[in-house]
C-alpha cells in the first residue's frame, strides 16, 4: 500500500473519480479541485471509508485560486507524489459564429490551466528531485475536427506544454507524461449498442496512468495513445 499524495485538477465523474477510486484502494491521500466541490460530495464521501481525502473549490485558470489549492492540499497531506491534470472545455462552432471570449475561456481552461497546474506542482515536487505530472489529452491533442478549432486549440497547446517540461523536467527527477486519449469514453449517456469495448473504459485508463507513475526512470514514457481496439487510425 502507497502512502503517496495525489491531486487531481479538474475531478469530477468518469475518468478522474475512476483514478480516484483506484489511487484510494492503493492507499494514496487525495486532494480532489474543481470548480465546484458540490459535485464531489459523494465522491469524496466513499473516497474517505479507504483514505483521507480532501475536496478544494478553484478556478484552475485563475493563478491565485490554484496556487492556494495546493497550499491547502500540502498543508493538509503533505506534498503531492502524483498530479493529474485533467481539465477541459469544449465549444463547438463554425468560425465565423464563435464568441471570442468564450474561446478565450476555452482555451485558459484547457491550456493555461495547464501551465498553472504544473507550476504549482513542479516548485513541490522539485525539492525533492520526485514526482509525477500527468496530462489528460484526446484526439483532439493531434487531430482537429471540423467546427472544433477551439478545443484543438487547447489540446495542441496542452501537448506542447507536456514535451517541453518533460524535457525540462525529466533531469531533474520529475516525470512528465501526456496521455492522448483517442476515442468516447464509457458513461451512462453513450449508446450500447455496437460492438462491445467500443467506448473506453475510464477504469483501465486509470490503471494506465497508474502505470505511467509506477515506471522506472531508465524507461519513462512521455507519451501514450489509449484507443478502443474499434477505433480507427
Amino acid at each position: 500500500m502507497s502512502t503517496e499524495v495525489a491531486v487531481i485538477v479538474g475531478a469530477g465523474p468518469g475518468l478522474s473519480a475512476s483514478f480516484a477510486r483506484l489511487l484510494a484502494r492503493e492507499g494514496f491521500r487525495l486532494a480532489l479541485i474543481a470548480r465546484d466541490t458540490g459535485k464531489l460530495e459523494g465522491l469524496a464521501a466513499e473516497l474517505a471509508t479507504r483514505t483521507q481525502v480532501v475536496a478544494l473549490a478553484a478556478d484552475a485558470s485563475d493563478p491565485a485560486q490554484i496556487e492556494a489549492a495546493f497550499a491547502r492540499a500540502e498543508t493538509d497531506l503533505g506534498p503531492p507524489d502524483l498530479v493529474l491534470f485533467n481539465v477541459s472545455r469544449r465549444l463547438r462552432g463554425p468560425i465565423e459564429d464563435l464568441d471570442p471570449q468564450a474561446v478565450m475561456a476555452a482555451y485558459q481552461a484547457g491550456a493555461f490551466a495547464g501551465f498553472l497546474t504544473a507550476q504549482a506542482a513542479s516548485r513541490r515536487m522539485l525539492p525533492r528531485g520526485a514526482g509525477t505530472l500527468l496530462f489528460t489529452g484526446a484526439t483532439a491533442s493531434v487531430k482537429a475536427m471540423p467546427q472544433s478549432a477551439p478545443f484543438a486549440m487547447a489540446k495542441f497547446a496542452l501537448r506542447g506544454l507536456a514535451q517541453g517540461l518533460a524535457r525540462e523536467l525529466g533531469p531533474r527527477g520529475i516525470h512528465v507524461a501526456h496521455a492522448i486519449i483517442d476515442g468516447g469514453i464509457a458513461a451512462p449517456s453513450r449508446p450500447t449498442d455496437g460492438p462491445p469495448d467500443r467506448w473506453l473504459d475510464p477504469d483501465a485508463i486509470a490503471a494506465s496512468y497508474l502505470a505511467l507513475h509506477r515506471q522506472h526512470r531508465s524507461a519513462w514514457s512521455a507519451e501514450i495513445d489509449l484507443r478502443p481496439w474499434v477505433e480507427t487510425f
